[in-house]
């Protein structure tokens, strides 16, 4: 059974940074892209970055020169670097793997993890 299992969320001053990491079991997904995406309440399931072996990574534009993807495919596991936090960051983050078309588009990654809060206060 595949598993994605987040890690590494918290309550954080903006500005400041966390580091999330996203386990995958059940197999592997060396060959596979990975990714992060984030949901606020009330909100779309949002892109946040996503990278694969040969291909990327790709960063929201809201993200951009803050965040930064990595993966050791050694551990099977994608973490996500996220700098200078804003308040607007806030939401609960999700790992992704294994996408079937537009690596942007939320409803064609086929495995997901159950998601960490991220919450960044002004």
């Amino acid at each position: 059974q595949v598993q994605l299992g987040e890690s590494g969320g918290g309550l954080v001053q903006a500005g400041d940074s966390l580091r999330l990491s996203c386990a995958a079991s059940g197999r592997t997904f060396s060959a596979d892209a990975m990714g992060w995406f984030r949901q606020a309440p009330g909100k779309e399931r949002e892109f946040v970055a996503a990278v694969s072996r040969s291909v990327g990574p790709y960063y929201a534009d809201s993200v951009k020169g803050r965040f930064t993807i990595s993966r050791d495919n050694t551990k099977n596991t994608v973490y996500l670097q996220m700098n200078s936090l804003e308040p607007e960051d806030t939401a609960v983050y999700l790992c992704a793997a294994t996408p079937k078309g537009s690596w942007r588009d939320f409803r064609v990654w086929s495995f997901w993890g159950q998601g960490t809060q991220v919450t960044v206060s002004s």
